[in-house]
């Protein structure tokens, strides 16, 4: 097997998984805050692991870095506690899909941050990833479950581009096993600040279900995903990370009877194929005054 077939296996694998996750929004009866408290205390976990076993440093050069890995730990148990919320609310299909909303807050919010030079198409990008999840959403009724669930997917599509846009500096110093771990841990370090677990009991079942959540569709695809990038043009690695969306809807069709609507299905053609399309254009950023 050659190194870009290893390379190819392993960022399909990792993407499967990241889909996989959605699902536990449904399979765990627990609340959201709970679900991602046990999914990064796992992830960090196995993480912190890792980082012990390859004698990799972890430690954080600066006090500012340390803030800065609380605070983004936060966001990321935010963007998470979202995103179940909005799977338990609506479905899956509806989470993933709305969720996939985020390379548009990117194109927004970039150029506000980083000064970068707006572009026509990336206007273009947005408007039609806005078209694709609202066609994606089935019902706009205040109130309704189906609704309230897809606001929740934008906040956590809008949370996660934050995320993105803000590890830019860190990447650049530590490595991406390092990062995910520290916001793993800072992540299940504030959830427990807010979280009653004072008679909170768990099954084996759940904190089985937990475990993989925590330990395969978080900290095994999310190395794996880093490594295919050692083989893989990043640009290779982000189209196939679009069908994300698309493993997810297929695993609840299968294994939750989850059968999305044709407006879902074409909203949700419209969205991937945006990004997919976007993904090929050439990746290049101006730099204001």
């Amino acid at each position: 097997m050659t190194r870009a077939t290893s390379a190819l296996i392993q960022v399909h694998a990792s993407v499967f998984l990241f889909g996989l996750s959605g699902l536990f929004g449904k399979f765990l009866a627990l609340p959201a805050t709970v679900i991602v408290l046990g999914r990064t205390g796992f992830a960090a976990l196995s993480l912190g692991l890792v980082l012990t076993l390859g004698q990799r440093s972890a430690r954080l050069g600066t006090a500012k870095d340390r803030l800065g890995m609380v605070l983004l730990g936060a966001l990321l148990a935010f963007h998470w506690v979202s995103f179940f919320l909005s799977i338990q609310l609506a479905t899956v299909a509806v989470g993933l899909l709305t969720f996939s909303s985020f390379p548009v807050f990117v194109t927004v919010l970039e150029p506000l941050l980083f000064k970068t030079l707006w572009r026509w198409r990336d206007g273009a990008i947005a408007a039609l990833v806005v078209l694709g999840v609202a066609l994606a959403i089935p019902e706009y009724r205040l109130g309704s479950a189906t609704t309230l669930g897809a606001v929740w997917g934008l906040l956590s599509g809008l949370s996660f581009a934050l995320l993105q846009l803000l590890n830019k500096g860190y990447r650049q110093r530590y490595t991406a096993v390092a990062i995910a771990f520290y916001q793993n841990l800072f992540a299940c370090l504030s959830l427990l600040v807010v979280t009653p677990i004072v008679g909170l009991t768990l099954t084996t079942g759940e904190i089985g279900l937990l475990l993989v959540l925590g330990v395969l569709c978080t900290a095994l695809a999310h190395t794996l995903f880093i490594e295919s990038l050692g083989k893989l043009r990043a640009q290779t690695a982000s189209v196939i990370s679009t069908l994300e969306p698309v493993y997810g809807i297929a695993l609840a069709a299968l294994l939750l009877r989850e059968v999305p609507t044709l407006r879902t299905l074409v909203g949700g053609a419209v969205v991937l194929t945006t990004i997919i399309w976007a993904s090929w254009l050439p990746q290049t950023t101006t730099k204001l005054g």
